[in-house]
């Protein structure tokens, strides 16, 4: 239903993730039973996390030790590990530099020229190593480097850029990348995103998407919304995606998996996102707290270093245990913040759901006094008073 802000705009209401809760039915399950696993690509994994294409989430070891874990890390092909043969001294200066200093160093060390021999290096390390190789450029890096991809063996491209159409008008100077026609002509599965709208995901999984990344600027190292006021909350858009993909599904038979991408920090975040439609979850913020992150406890955004307009900022998140304990613990954190995939099972559990299909069938409430009540908590938290 619209709701009318003024005489001469109407608006729909949408939800966020914290805005909603998932209700329990009549029948419960051991989570021990519970299936978790989903395809991307052709390729199944056990925990439906991704790694953010962060430059203070994931590296060469980073992705691999997600690959050993049964989740997946996925690659910046335009950031420090591409540009740095040694991108370690890069990173210290980037965890070192103070608030003000720090628009103006990341606009000058991203100035470097990315090299396509360290595209091929990274990913061959990667490969070498064991690890899925899943890398991540914006529509004009795919352009220029999807080639280097393929013959380093890359497992899975991504192109993503904070939106991402077929239907995109530049300049007459300017040729947009005809996401098709690279979709049909590249040999790996092609990721596209990011995205919030029925219409969007449906034309995306039309052009040959192996998966469709869902969220704009909801991130706690993205700014997109504060800087240009786009955005969707996500509980709404997992849903319209979601419709999209079953509709495509319907349609062709063929089962294109969404991934909710953004704002999401605990257990129960993921939970929500799987209820609302997605089949997998992309992470940033609670990745780059893990110890063998290289972001030595600071998360930023990929648009910051923009010459033009930058956007996102470097959060401090810390150190908080191993990538292990993140993912399949043992949790030594009661936040929600330890242990993802022991979140997700017993929620599973709880809500008699055998696998992820069954999951995002369970009941969705609105519970907006959930925002009030996350405040409370949070203010506790601060004032070391528990739950």
């Amino acid at each position: 239903m619209d709701i009318q802000i003024g005489r001469g705009k109407t608006a729909r209401r949408a939800y966020g993730i914290d805005e909603i809760a998932l209700s329990p039915g009549q029948r419960t399950l051991d989570p021990q039973l519970a299936d978790t696993q989903w395809q991307i690509g052709g390729i199944q994994r056990e925990i439906p996390i991704l790694a953010s294409a962060m430059d203070g989430v994931v590296d060469v070891k980073m992705a691999v030790r997600l690959s050993e874990l049964g989740a997946l890390g996925v690659l910046n092909l335009e950031g420090i590990q591409t540009r740095y043969s040694d991108p370690e001294p890069i990173l210290d200066k980037i965890a070192g530099v103070d608030v003000n200093g720090f628009v103006p160093l990341m606009q000058e060390l991203y100035a470097e020229p990315i090299k396509p021999e360290l595209i091929r290096e990274r990913i061959t390390q990667i490969k070498s190593q064991g690890g899925i190789a899943a890398v991540s450029a914006t529509p004009i890096g795919a352009s220029k480097f999807g080639q280097a991809v393929v013959d380093a063996g890359a497992d899975l491209f991504f192109i993503q850029a904070t939106v991402v159409s077929t239907d995109h008008v530049s300049p007459e100077s300017v040729t947009p990348l005809d996401l098709a026609k690279f979709c049909q002509d590249l040999p790996i599965p092609v990721v596209m995103g990011n995205c919030v709208t029925y219409e969007v995901t449906k034309s995306l999984m039309q052009a040959g998407a192996a998966a469709v990344l869902v969220g704009i600027g909801p991130g706690a190292a993205c700014t997109t919304r504060g800087v240009l006021g786009v955005g969707v909350p996500q509980a709404t858009a997992i849903s319209d995606c979601a419709a999209a993909r079953d509709d495509h599904f319907r349609e062709t038979n063929q089962y294109i998996p969404i991934i909710a991408d953004g704002g999401l920090i605990t257990g129960g975040d993921v939970c929500k996102c799987i209820a609302c439609g997605a089949d997998a979850i992309m992470m940033g913020s609670p990745i780059a707290r893990a110890a063998e992150a290289p972001g030595r406890g600071f998360h930023w955004g990929m648009a910051t270093p923009s010459p033009v307009l930058p956007r996102g900022t470097r959060i401090r998140v810390g150190t908080t245990g191993t990538l292990e304990q993140i993912l399949r613990g043992p949790a030594q954190l009661d936040d929600g913040t330890h242990n993802f995939l022991g979140s997700l099972q017993t929620s599973m559990g709880t809500l008699g759901a055998k696998d992820i299909k069954q999951m995002q069938q369970v009941e969705v409430v609105v519970a907006p006094s959930l925002l009030t009540e996350g405040k409370v908590y949070q203010a506790a938290q601060k004032l070391g008073m528990g739950k």
